[in-house]
């Protein structure tokens, strides 16, 4: 199933394999609630070798100050460590750390089995939104890289509620950063580039630490439908490369779109200079749009599950319209949604057009819902379909 084809067109539901009652998901968007927060990370890494948290490895752990991370996991990576600092110091609250086996190899780097593991223990962990593996950066081989951060990808495109935030190669050559965002295919990524500078760090570290407290940030500031880029990187001394405006053009245009720039300004400092992600679907090309969808998909599956197992009538329609359309008139009150008035800024359609016998003989009701992000001004319809099993998505 699929929110937006790639030539823009609703691909119909069509899976009916649910089995247990409940609210499941499939990897399509939906519908934020009320205090819903975004901006939580979690991050893998690497226990570095000889660590003594053994008892850790394995077991998300949720972090609210930087200190604690030191008194928990300081044996952790190099790379893993900054990337948590970064966070903080950026407008972090809440991450989550998850430690992978780091020892019997030469250098601390992580594998496809370790990390695919590490992934189906986050399926469980509904309280993230953003993923960040900065220790796949430390694998010597361009080829395990892209193996380890397509994993990461297809971990967030399946769960539908969260979203990859990828680091580039550590590398001068403009082509090879292209290369690389070609070869990755996802909706819910982006990558950014170049590597970055910090205090008592002789060499240059991955960003995405320091990208991942920005989205929080953002989230807490403005609203995660807007797009978290034009932030000044706190705790950056450098850049490992300095991009020009015509690089910007390479790396964000010419290379897909994209990959988002880190940026030094004259007088303003280094800044975040993008907001793409890595889909080739035209809807899905914007941060904020994609991230706004997941955050919807998070509200439905809070929100939703009350009407299991109510008679599938009329009456059943009218409140599940009524519930959406409260909540999506609160996304148009945010800014999230274009228009001059609710009516432009978004449809909810549950009736019996779209909840014939048939639909109805199976034990579910379809909602048809249309919204019309801030960028771009396009209508991204989802359906609801709420059966004996559950709320699912087409």
């Amino acid at each position: 199933m699929s929110l937006l084809s790639p030539n823009g067109f609703v691909q119909p539901f069509n899976d009916f394999s649910l089995t247990a009652p409940g609210v499941s998901r499939s990897a399509i968007a939906s519908l934020p609630r009320e205090g819903l927060t975004t901006g939580i990370p979690v991050f893998l890494g690497l226990a570095a070798e000889g660590s003594t948290q053994k008892d850790l490895i394995g077991q998300p752990q949720a972090l609210t100050l930087w200190p604690q991370f030191l008194r928990q996991f300081g044996a952790a990576s190099l790379f893993l460590t900054q990337a948590v600092q970064g966070f903080f110091e950026n407008g972090g609250q809440l991450c989550y750390i998850l430690l992978l086996w780091g020892e019997g190899e030469p250098t601390p780097s992580l594998t496809v089995e370790r990390l695919r593991q590490g992934l189906q223990t986050l399926e469980s962990l509904d309280s993230i939104d953003l993923v960040c593996v900065p220790d796949i950066m430390q694998t010597a081989s361009r080829l395990v890289m892209r193996q380890l951060q397509t994993l990461v990808l297809e971990h967030c495109d399946r769960m539908g509620d969260r979203f990859a935030i990828l680091d580039s190669y550590n590398t001068s050559n403009l082509e090879e950063l292209s290369q690389q965002r070609q070869q990755l295919i996802g909706d819910n990524g982006a990558i950014y580039a170049p590597w970055i500078m910090v205090e008592k760090v002789s060499q240059p570290i991955p960003p995405c630490g320091h990208i991942a407290g920005v989205y929080a940030r953002n989230d807490r500031e403005k609203g995660v439908h807007h797009a978290p880029a034009n932030y000044i990187l706190n705790g950056v001394l450098d850049l490992s490369l300095t991009l020009r405006d015509r690089d910007w053009e390479t790396l964000n245009v010419k290379a897909g779109p994209g990959i988002n720039s880190i940026r030094s300004f004259r007088s303003r400092g280094i800044r975040v200079w993008g907001s793409r992600t890595v889909s080739s679907i035209p809807g899905w090309q914007y941060v904020s749009v994609r991230r706004l969808i997941a955050t919807i998909l998070r509200w439905a599956e809070q929100n939703l599950a009350g009407v299991a197992f109510e008679p599938n009538n009329s009456a059943l329609w009218i409140r599940l319209s009524r519930e959406i359309a409260v909540y999506c008139e609160s996304l148009w009150e945010q800014g999230a949604l274009q228009g001059e008035d609710p009516e432009a800024a978004f449809y909810v359609k549950c009736d019996a057009e779209t909840n014939p016998p048939a639909v109805r003989d199976l034990g579910q009701v379809i909602a048809e819902v249309g919204i019309a992000p801030t960028t771009p001004a396009e209508f991204i319809v989802i359906s609801l379909v709420h059966g004996s099993s559950g709320v699912t998505f087409a």
